[in-house]
């Protein structure tokens, strides 16, 4: 396997576990606005290695879902500011350019520490 994407999450914004009904989360580097934080999983490294493209593997700790849609903007968007939503909802086309699309699983409760991760199969 190959590392796309990597990063460790610093701290859960209190609104984060409302969106996990909407099967969404949504990651923000540390350096994002003081007013999203609150919505946001806030990560410190933001080291993308490559394009994400359907088919890799998004990992919440050790648990994994497969990517399966990615929005246009969503590389810029990870790589330049570390911020994108996620969706687990299985979808084939991101509704919006920063959105990556994952596999409609259960979401893993993220907790301070985690570590996310994106891998490819060779």
């Amino acid at each position: 396997m190959s590392e796309i994407y990597y990063t460790n999450v610093i701290s859960i914004g209190p609104m984060v576990a409302t969106f996990y009904a909407d099967k969404m989360i949504i990651l923000f580097k540390s350096d994002a606005p003081e007013e999203l934080k609150e919505f946001c999983i806030v990560h410190e490294k933001n080291e993308l290695n490559g394009e994400i493209v359907v088919g890799d593997i998004f990992k919440i700790g050790e648990e994994e879902y497969k990517v399966t849609a990615v929005g246009s903007a969503v590389n810029q968007n990870l790589g330049n500011l570390g911020h994108i939503t996620i969706r687990f909802n299985g979808s084939s086309e991101a509704d919006l350019p920063g959105t990556l699309c994952l596999e409609d699983k259960v979401i893993k409760e993220i907790t301070e520490g985690e570590k996310l991760e994106i891998v490819r199969n060779k």
